[in-house]
């Protein structure tokens, strides 16, 4: 790989072009949990049970998770900006359709949509981050990203549902789509694929001067094909799909009814404690991204195992409570999960390690869906776990009926944590940090 010499570029130009990018971040987080104060409203709208509610938001991370590796090899040959762009015009043409369904399929539907759209967003501002940015600042302005995006969870969680009272669904929904179309204008009129002087996408190292090329490989199936053999893929993968999903199943649908209608909470109480969640989020981003910058070699087992750990340990807690739990451990529990998305963004600190600059987008699109994936189970599960008891309404929901929902969590914890160990061990193997299992040994 050649190092070429740049003229350097201004400073503020990056830091603009990321900004108005990681804007476009934070409507693409607040329309992807447009849904999450608003739940108990959807299925009154659409008379949908537990099960169908969960379709909302499983067949739209679906579609997002699915997206992440088109998007990822798209973005390694197109640039951010026209991928940044269409996603917010998919955003857009969802929400809208949202606004107006008259019935439940057409609402799935739009809510794919919006799914197709958020899934260019995310990978879209990560590439800006390696484009626009030196290396050695990737793991703080990464959390930095996820830090500003968390705020479109606060704009779902009181403004949004706000204004669906105060209006209409159709009012409200309508709004945001109108907001995604004057984004979309904006991304294209601000945001640049590379930094000037240069003839492709690049990683520029702004003390140096010099640029590492971030194209993609001319084999797509060779390129997916390498980049998941790279046990950091692997392990990149598997921290992204154990760390986030509890926080996602909670903040996109099912957390505001859990409080509710299962804890007894308070409307007030209950986004008092969603606001936990987040803002612990933000504020341990920083410190995560230093951390991580700082032990490349211990991250799993310093930053991602224990975060894991103490979401298990506290949502058991929550679970075997006799009776409806304190207030004090529902901030616990929100703190707990709030670890996971600052934990989760670890997960593209290995993608970048240990992946070529030219497979950068790919590896990160990897990465990205192993936490929807999970996601998407997780809130699946609890809807079914829910309809199964008979508690598939609003009008049924019951404490009991929540606290078994919740439990469907376990598995997911254990299964990642698993392959998180035995990754990272193949990851320090490869890196010559580990001597590799002798035949002797394997055979016993």
């Amino acid at each position: 790989m050649t190092l070429t010499p740049v003229s350097p570029t201004p400073v503020w130009r990056a830091w603009v072009i990321w900004g108005v990018a990681v804007a476009g971040y934070v409507l693409a987080v607040t329309n992807r949990t447009s849904l999450a104060a608003v739940g108990v409203d959807a299925a009154h709208r659409f008379d949908a049970d537990a099960s169908t509610l969960s379709m909302f938001a499983v067949l739209q991370l679906a579609v997002y998770g699915a997206m992440q590796l088109p998007i990822g090899i798209m973005l390694d040959r197109l640039g951010t900006r026209p991928i940044i762009a269409s996603g917010m015009v998919l955003m857009a043409v969802g929400q809208l359709t949202m606004a107006l369904s008259p019935n439940v399929g057409i609402a799935i539907g739009a809510r794919m949509l919006i799914g197709a759209g958020d899934a260019a967003i995310f990978p879209s501002v990560l590439r800006i981050v390696a484009t626009w940015f030196p290396a050695q600042r990737g793991s703080v302005m990464v959390q930095l990203t996820g830090i500003v995006g968390l705020t479109g969870q606060l704009i779902a969680i009181a403004p949004l549902a706000a204004l669906v009272h105060a209006t209409t669904w159709t009012i409200a929904f309508g709004s945001i789509a109108g907001l995604c179309l004057l984004f979309a204008v904006l991304l294209v009129l601000v945001v640049r694929n590379h930094p000037p002087n240069v003839t492709s996408d690049v990683s520029v190292n702004t003390d140096t001067g010099a640029i590492r090329v971030v194209t993609s490989t001319a084999d797509t199936r060779i390129g997916l094909k390498a980049t998941w053999a790279n046990p950091g893929t692997r392990l990149a993968f598997w921290s992204h799909f154990t760390t986030p999903f509890s926080g996602t199943a909670f903040i996109m649908l099912w957390g505001i009814p859990f409080l509710t209608a299962g804890e007894g909470l308070s409307s007030a109480e209950a986004a008092g404690v969603t606001t936990v969640y987040i803002v612990v989020g933000m504020a341990l981003g920083p410190i995560m991204g230093t951390l991580s910058g700082r032990m490349p070699n211990h991250r799993s087992r310093a930053l991602v195992l224990p975060t894991v750990v103490l979401q298990l340990v506290a949502w058991l807690l929550v679970i075997a409570w006799p009776g409806p739990a304190p207030l004090w451990l529902l901030i616990a529990v929100a703190v707990a999960m709030g670890t996971g998305g600052p934990a989760s963004m670890i997960a593209f600190d290995h993608a970048r390690t240990h992946n070529p600059g030219h497979r950068l987008s790919t590896a990160s699109g990897i990465t990205n869906t192993g936490g929807f994936i999970a996601g998407l189970i997780a809130i699946f599960l609890i809807g079914a776990a829910l309809d199964l008891q008979g508690a598939g309404t609003p009008e049924t929901y019951t404490l009991s009926a929540f606290r078994l929902a919740f439990l469907t969590q376990v598995p997911l914890w254990l299964v990642g944590a698993f392959f998180i160990v035995v990754e990272r061990k193949r990851t320090r193997v490869q890196m010559g940090m580990d001597a590799p299992r002798s035949p002797s040994r394997r055979a016993r």
